[in-house]
């Protein structure tokens, strides 16, 4: 099969272009977790002469649905147009039926508004990014390029909270249908890069790897601070059921038993926790810390030692990297992607998932003994930690990231350069304003 990349041009950012992103959230609020985090990093470090448009929503209800109004996110200038309400205070747990569901809401909302998305777009060069399959309908409504985001790549059998296990038929259909209608796919991990490469023939699309990025200038390696002997592990993020909270718990509490005591657990994060039986394990010596703003997640990561991750399946958790990159050992279960980033005796340790959980949490809680005392022998060296994470950083990724977004605007549909080092293939930056002819629907499935 040939595998086809775009060349590594860094920060090409010639070309005027609108960057619509459609996800739903309020660009003000407070939800958390890895697909946010991207969609904020997008927001703040896009190129200056682009104009950024959030089709997501309102939060707080003081946005009248279907109006473009101006925000100011850390320094830069979004468009934001709300298309449905939704309060803050329910975004933080999955919903149980569909009348509840944030993803039904939403995407009825961008249906009820979808010409004043297209008048919001305007005319220019445009590409529009999904995090999420059940929207892809909406970028091929508006006839504009669309890059794909795929996050996670959890199966029918998997432990979550979310409608979609309920749904599964309905999920699996709009996954199908979203790959099919992308102009370019951008996989968190590589095992959903590689089930993609082999679904979809080449060349057909734009299919690449990337994780979500790192800011390294907020999260700045620190120097470990063990002089009261108290042991602190942190996690960060949304307790969903496919990270597993009762193996954590238990490791956690095996872990505060074995050293008397002298041990905390770090909680950032608005999901609550008493959701989970085994949680009273661990909540006396657990510190739940709430929402925060980067700079204050970067800042408890700082007091802690140590992180854990417990999940069934992930893509690349922004979390992990965000702990790596201020110096932070992580103790997993292992899965394939966190093989890029965590290594034996430098930033951390991996086990695999026993048929037994009990024999698991302990697995687990012996590997966390182990980097307390390496941690206190001075044998981790915060610098070589975060190291892991310099390819992952949004200087690394986001240049490129953006590179994608002009091409798939400039280009024809599926024309894929048919050499990577042949930058004279690639279209001038200058010419070429929006979508060429747009392929019907079914056209679209008889190619791929």
């Amino acid at each position: 099969m040939v595998e086809y990349q775009i060349p590594y041009r860094n920060n090409w950012t010639t070309a005027a272009h609108c960057l619509c992103l459609i996800h739903p959230i309020d660009p003000r609020g407070g939800k958390i977790g890895g697909i946010e985090t991207h969609v904020r990093l997008l927001l703040q470090h896009a190129p200056g002469n682009w104009r950024v448009l959030m089709v997501g929503v309102d939060g707080y209800g003081d946005c009248k649905l279907g109006e473009l109004m101006n925000l100011d996110i850390d320094g830069r200038r979004v468009e934001f147009l709300p298309v449905i309400h939704f309060p803050e205070t329910d975004i933080h747990e999955a919903a149980r039926s569909l009348q509840k569901s944030l993803t039904a809401r939403f995407g009825l909302g961008l249906l009820q508004n979808l010409f004043r998305i297209q008048r919001a777009i305007g005319p220019a060069p445009a590409s529009i990014e999904l995090q999420r399959f059940e929207f892809a309908v909406i970028p091929f409504l508006l006839r504009r390029p669309t890059i794909q985001i795929v996050h996670g790549e959890g199966s029918k059998g998997d432990t979550m909270d979310s409608l979609i296990k309920k749904y599964w038929f309905v999920h699996r259909t709009m996954e199908e249908a979203a790959l099919r209608l992308a102009d370019a796919i951008v996989c968190v991990n590589h095992n959903s890069e590689a089930k993609i490469k082999r679904k979809l023939p080449a060349p057909s699309r734009l299919i690449e790897f990337m994780p979500v990025p790192v800011d390294t200038t907020v999260f700045k390696t620190c120097a470990f601070d063990h002089t009261d002997d108290v042991f602190r592990v942190v996690f960060a993020g949304r307790l969903d059921g496919f990270k597993d909270p009762p193996t954590m718990f238990r490791t956690l509490r095996t872990v505060h038993d074995r050293l008397g005591g002298k041990f905390e657990f770090h909680y950032v994060g608005a999901s609550d926790p008493n959701r989970f039986a085994e949680f009273r394990l661990i909540d006396s010596f657990t510190r739940l810390r709430g929402y925060n703003a980067p700079p204050q997640v970067a800042a408890i990561i700082a007091q802690c030692h140590a992180g854990i991750l417990t999940s069934f399946f992930e893509g690349m958790p922004c979390y992990l990297l965000e702990l790596l990159s201020v110096g932070r050992p992580v103790v997993a279960i292992r899965l394939p992607q966190y093989d890029l980033v965590v290594q034996e005796g430098v930033s951390g340790a991996l086990v695999e998932r026993l048929p037994d959980d009990a024999s698991t949490a302990e697995r687990l809680a012996d590997r966390l003994l182990s980097i307390w005392a390496a941690i206190q022998r001075g044998e981790l060296k915060p610098a070589l930690i975060h190291a892991k994470v310099d390819p992952f950083s949004t200087e690394s990724l986001l240049g490129r990231h953006f590179f994608r977004h002009e091409w798939v605007s400039q280009s024809k549909p599926r024309s894929i350069p048919s050499s990577v080092d042949s930058e004279a293939s690639w279209p001038n930056p200058h010419v070429g304003r929006g979508r060429p002819a747009h392929r019907t629907f079914v056209n679209r499935f008889r190619k791929s």
